[in-house]
């Protein structure tokens, strides 16, 4: 009877191990990898983005209006 119990015992441990455990571990180291590659990105674009800030930005669109500016308008009839 005891050896069942150790046997019994032992099953639910290694289903916990290897039904529970191991895929939080997976998933967590995938996280931490993918939240390293998006912080890496960001960095990088964060420098090229200072080494083309340097020069002056140029206004494409002269003729446009400033956003937020009151535009009159005409009443259909």
């Amino acid at each position: 009877m005891r050896y069942i119990l150790y046997i019994l015992l032992g099953y639910v441990i290694y289903r916990f191990i290897t039904g529970f455990l191991f895929p939080v571990f997976k998933t967590g180291k995938q996280i931490k990898k993918q939240f390293n590659e998006m912080q890496q990105r960001m960095q990088d674009n964060m420098q090229q983005q200072s080494s083309a800030g340097s020069s002056p930005p140029q206004q494409s669109s002269a003729g446009k209006s400033p956003v937020g500016e009151y535009i009159d308008f005409e009443e259909v009839k």
